[in-house]
């Protein structure tokens, strides 16, 4: 990993840059509008992206990083990779192959962070979101402690340099830590966390473990209509983080992910308003090229767009919230998530998994 990458020290003595790409996009954007954003935030100077089986667009994640490679933008050792086993495959005899598809579609011989994507398992099969006649998930019975092992063995054998969880409770952690035999444990959970949902009791648990908190949505501004309820409130509107960013002179949504850093977090950013983002980067030259990348017209005017990386080091890594304003932004928390754990909430109907899935962080 590249010296000048700000990074965070895994418990299996790796690295993870302290900010990554997420990837994941609306069913309405087309699949070629992943590669190019992909393509724009290795140029742009970012190192860690963060991807998943579910969010289909493996492919196009591996040919952004093979274009940069051959073209020498990158090289292969300075990229912090992530992708997701999906909750289909938890039987142990479908990890691997899992893994190895993963693989195969980002053109990588491994990943650097492998992670169960959510603490249930459903039943595997050509639909991978298999429901009954109720649209309820059809949960399989396997226990995630046994996918984890074969996590491990993944790690053993080189496809893999650290494996980690997403959507998991301390709770549900703690399964995998007092598992007998553990031989590895999580490296990081990642789960949704933003100033209005901190994740302060999941957060000092992690740390008390050596665990990394990763945080999607950690602006707040996914809105996707599948997922989002259109009516909720935007964070980087909200006044008293427009106070704060003012007074420090930054923008919402620096002072947002600037937070998330101070607090040990290690945020993925993806989505921002056009105005947003014309604020954020203050660059004339990259705000055109952001224009000319990508728009997307919805009702809520919502673009899939990328946080360039060497403006961030002049904005998140480049200032310090005091300790009065990082109280003040604690006090914004409502415990309000933008992204409900949907398999996870459905799944706690069932009484076979409420062992494996109970809610509480």
């Amino acid at each position: 990993m590249s010296s000048k990458q700000q990074c965070v020290k895994l418990n299996d003595g790796h690295f993870i840059p302290a900010l990554g790409f997420g990837t994941y996009k609306p069913k309405e954007v087309p699949k070629s509008k992943s590669l190019e954003a992909a393509c724009l935030a290795l140029e742009a100077g970012y190192r860690h992206i963060d991807t998943a089986y579910a969010y289909q667009v493996e492919e196009e994640i591996g040919q952004a990083i093979q274009s940069k490679i051959k073209a020498g933008v990158v090289k292969r050792e300075d990229l912090f990779i992530t992708t997701k086993l999906w909750c289909g495959c938890f039987r142990p005899e479908l990890v691997k192959p899992a893994l190895e598809t993963s693989l195969k579609n980002l053109q990588l011989d491994y990943v650097d962070l492998y992670i169960m994507h959510y603490p249930v398992p459903i039943k595997p099969g050509d639909n991978e979101s298999p429901s009954d006649e109720k649209g309820k998930f059809l949960l399989d019975t396997v226990d995630f402690c046994d996918t984890w092992e074969m996590l491990e063995k993944c790690k053993d054998a080189g496809l893999v340099k650290s494996i980690g969880v997403s959507n998991f409770n301390h709770r549900q952690l703690e399964r995998i830590l007092n598992k007998p035999g553990l031989k590895y444990k999580p490296v990081c959970n990642q789960v949704e966390c933003h100033l209005y949902l901190n994740q302060s009791k999941l957060l000092d648990y992690c740390k008390s473990k050596d665990i990394v908190l990763v945080a999607y949505g950690a602006l707040g501004t996914q809105r996707y209509k599948e997922w989002v309820d259109q009516n909720s409130p935007v964070l980087l509107n909200d006044p008293v983080l427009c106070d704060v960013a003012k007074k420090n002179k930054r923008s919402p949504a620096l002072v947002a992910l600037r937070y998330l850093f101070q607090r040990g977090v290690v945020p993925l950013a993806q989505s921002f308003k056009e105005n947003e983002m014309r604020e954020n980067l203050q660059l004339r030259q990259l705000i055109d090229c952001f224009l000319n990348f990508i728009y997307v017209s919805y009702n809520w005017k919502i673009s899939q767009v990328l946080l360039l990386h060497f403006a961030l080091n002049q904005g998140v890594f480049g200032f310090q919230l005091s300790p009065e304003d990082m109280k003040t932004l604690d006090g914004l928390n409502k415990n309000f998530r933008y992204l409900p754990a949907e398999l996870s909430l459905l799944a706690t109907q069932s009484i076979h998994f409420r062992r494996n899935i109970n809610m509480g962080t």
